[in-house]
């Protein structure tokens, strides 16, 4: 069925309900994971970005500091994304599952897509936060840029997934 599995994690609420779906559809189909963070400047809206005011002149000691300080928040948001996949990984070759991760910076859906090509994903995971109407027209949605660019199929987990316990059938059921 799938062989490699590419899941696209972001920073908020969705990212450890996906790789864990994603962790058991892999299970399930012996695939292999691809978990991919892509981090933009902005940090998904998490730092402190200078003001551009328009000005001709400004302050350069003052928007040095504040480039210092959006540095070392940068490096932070790097170094947390880093660890989160770590983790992941680590829970995924603890249960069997091969699994690597990468990380990358730019924009979010191109780079899933670019990515999935790159790696010949079979199939995509992607989280959405089920924006809608002017949201979506503002922040984007990158979920439907993914859907309609990815190369290969996309499952989009909506909201916050969260991981129900499987119901045995009859015949799963033993008798000792």
């Amino acid at each position: 069925m799938f062989t490699k599995i590419l899941v696209a994690l972001d920073h908020g609420d969705t990212c450890n309900s996906l790789f864990q779906q994603a962790l058991k559809l892999a299970q399930s189909t012996g695939a292999d994971l691809l978990l991919l963070s892509v981090l933009t400047p902005d940090g998904g809206g998490n730092l402190p970005l200078p003001d551009n005011s328009g000005l001709v002149s400004f302050n350069l000691g003052m928007q040095e500091s504040l480039w210092d300080v959006y540095i070392k928040s940068h490096r932070d948001y790097e170094m947390a994304a880093i660890e989160r996949l770590r983790n992941f990984v680590e829970q995924a070759t603890a249960l069997g599952v091969h699994s690597e991760f990468k990380q990358l910076n730019g924009d979010i859906g191109r780079a899933i897509c670019g990515q999935a090509k790159t790696w010949s994903a079979d199939l995509v995971m992607v989280g959405s936060h089920g924006r809608k109407g002017l949201g979506e027209m503002l922040l984007g949605s990158v979920s439907n840029y993914v859907m309609h660019h990815a190369p290969c199929s996309v499952l989009v987990m909506h909201g916050a997934v969260t991981a129900a316990a499987p119901v045995k059938r009859a015949e799963e059921t033993t008798v000792e």
